[in-house]
């Protein structure tokens, strides 16, 4: 039987409808994840900087995208953050395919610099690290949209961007280093299961 070849295309939209589903970690084949940031990787060898093209986002919404991403999953002394690991270009790669996800992101981002501009007098990127705190405490948690339904917008918003950084994280290689996978390993022997202990 001959194998059909798997494009690019296909690879994205398997993943874009996976997550549409949940969590691309628990939804999608890991190797259609590891494909896309492949092609992340390819792009960035290619040009003279090493830099990745955002394909959907303006270069200012891309900013605040890696700005938000770095927030939820910060570099630390074991890993690279979220930024490190190429999660924005991931996201950006997924979007560019999805006109569900450009509404859902690319309105987050714009309701986000909105509601920053009416509370602060300015876009998102340009606030404080102490008014980006307090903006994203604020839609962080399902509850403020119930006290304050004009929050609703931003808590969808980044509830879904949260899922969406989380799976381009643990997708790339820093991810898969930060939780120590091996992937499958050849045994000479395996012992089998550990006695259960006698109560």
């Amino acid at each position: 039987m001959a194998t059909k070849s798997i494009s690019r295309r296909d690879i994205l939209k398997t993943l874009t409808m996976g997550a549409m589903a949940g969590s691309v970690l628990r939804v999608i084949p890991a190797q259609a994840a590891e494909y896309a940031h492949h092609m992340v990787a390819s792009e960035k060898a290619a040009t003279a900087a090493g830099v990745y093209a955002p394909k959907f986002f303006s270069p200012q919404q891309y900013k605040t995208l890696q700005a938000l991403c770095q927030a939820i999953i910060p570099a630390d002394s074991d890993s690279g953050g979220a930024k490190e690991a190429g999660a924005p270009e991931f996201i950006d790669l997924l979007t560019s395919e999805n006109p569900k996800y450009q509404l859902k992101l690319g309105g987050g981002l714009m309701w986000l610099d909105a509601e920053c501009t009416d509370r602060y007098g300015k876009p998102c990127l340009d606030c404080s690290p102490e008014q980006q705190k307090e903006i994203l405490d604020l839609i962080s948690y399902s509850k403020n949209a119930e006290k304050d339904p004009g929050l609703s917008q931003g808590v969808e918003f980044f509830a879904f961007l949260r899922e969406m950084t989380a799976d381009g994280f643990f997708t790339s290689e820093i991810g898969i280093k930060y939780l120590g996978y091996v992937g499958n390993t050849y045994l000479l022997s395996f012992p089998g299961c550990p006695p259960v202990p006698q109560a």
